[in-house]
């Protein structure tokens, strides 16, 4: 499936990865510290821009060659990977898919560059996996602007300093059956109402930036509309969808990872006289992450392969994330055991992987919202 393209981009993001990321991250890490420095340079390297038309400052590529990406960067940390996903998948990927001209002239070519960062206000302090049941910011017309009153939380790249726009879904109305009319409205950083958070103080992904935003009486022009009004939680949904595959994508980095240091480490790590690497008892644990890892792949592969071609993969997608996920916090657990004692200090990679490991399991969509998907997809009855 790799073209001569995706091999010479999946080499230089391993390269940086390995060059630019690995001896610094860790520090960021402990330090629950932005790494600037490292967003500016996966900017001029044109990360930011890979599924961006070149119309608007992009790489003109597609969104395979995101997940290359995401899975290379991963192998080393899974904050900068985060972090590039977030801003390409949520914030750049709604205003390309649904944006007016006007909207992807102004924000698209700053993303593309990593100049800016955009965010996805979705989930809700009491709302979870209950999107539509649990929304309760709301947006009303007046005098041409939408007023939007509420709060969202756990929102990925809204609290950093080139954080540019946030695209937040609020409740504009009420259908005939009475249920909710979601829309999504562009609320600029820096717009009078809108407060950011502290940053919480999270159990892993420590060197990306997640936060909770607030709205009151929050004012954005009317045209700030991001596609049809009523239209945003199918536009969610549809975003989701892809981003799954990219999240499965990080999970099979993550995982990557875990094999990569366990196979350094038993060369290195000696016991009773030889290298660990030749008990029995190492070598089929370090098998079975490397089967996790090549099942994972070839299922957001063939989630990705589908989407590009126009078919549908909500399936597919969902059994990516799944399987791939699974894979990533087993090995996660595997590495660490691995490692015995040093597994379980934070200078050693796999101590970094053991923490982020667990998130990929919930965001995005929970384990269990996979299996939901993938058995109503067999037709199994909501």
């Amino acid at each position: 499936m790799l073209n001569d393209e995706h091999v010479e981009l999946r080499k230089s993001v391993e390269e940086f990865a390995r060059e630019v990321v690995a001896p610094v991250i860790g520090d960021y890490y402990e330090r629950c510290e932005f790494p600037y420095d490292i967003v500016r340079k996966m900017g001029a390297m044109g990360l930011f821009g890979l599924p961006v038309p070149e119309e608007y400052g992009g790489m003109g590529g597609d969104y395979f060659v995101l997940c290359l990406a995401l899975e290379e960067l991963a192998r080393v940390d899974s904050s900068v990977a985060i972090t590039l996903e977030a801003a390409v998948s949520l914030g750049e990927m709604p205003i390309l898919r649904f944006g007016t001209d006007a909207q992807k002239q102004r924000w698209l070519p700053k993303m593309a560059a990593g100049e800016i960062l955009g965010a996805f206000g979705l989930t809700e302090p009491g709302g979870g996996s209950d999107v539509p049941g649990g929304m309760r910011t709301t947006a009303v017309l007046d005098g041409g602007e939408w007023v939007i009153n509420g709060s969202k939380a756990f929102i990925t790249n809204s609290g950093t300093d080139i954080t540019g726009v946030v695209a937040v879904a609020a409740i504009t109305g009420r259908r005939q059956d009475g249920r909710p009319e979601i829309s999504t409205i562009l609320v600029p950083s820096g717009t009078p109402g809108l407060t950011v958070s502290e940053k919480y103080s999270k159990v892993g992904w420590s060197a990306s930036d997640t936060r909770e935003l607030s709205f009151t009486g929050c004012r954005v022009p009317e045209e700030n509309l991001l596609g049809e009004r009523g239209r945003g939680y199918a536009q969610f949904l549809q975003t989701l969808d892809e981003g799954r595959v990219a999240i499965a994508a990080l999970s099979v980095g993550l995982a990557q990872g875990c094999v990569d240091e366990s196979l350094r480490y038993v060369r290195e790590r000696r016991a009773f006289g030889q290298e660990i690497g030749r008990y029995q008892s190492m070598q089929f644990k370090i098998a079975d992450m490397e089967a996790r890892v090549h099942t994972a792949r070839l299922a957001y592969y063939h989630a990705a392969e589908r989407m590009l071609a126009g078919l549908p993969f909500k399936k597919e997608a969902a059994i990516a994330k799944l399987v791939s996920s699974n894979a990533a916090m087993d090995n996660a657990r595997d590495a660490t055991q691995v490692f015995g004692g040093y597994g379980f200090m934070n200078e050693f990679p796999v101590g970094r992987f053991y923490r982020d490991a667990k998130i990929l399991e919930i965001g995005e969509g929970t384990s269990e919202v996979q299996r939901m998907l993938i058995a109503r997809e067999l037709g199994l009855p909501a």
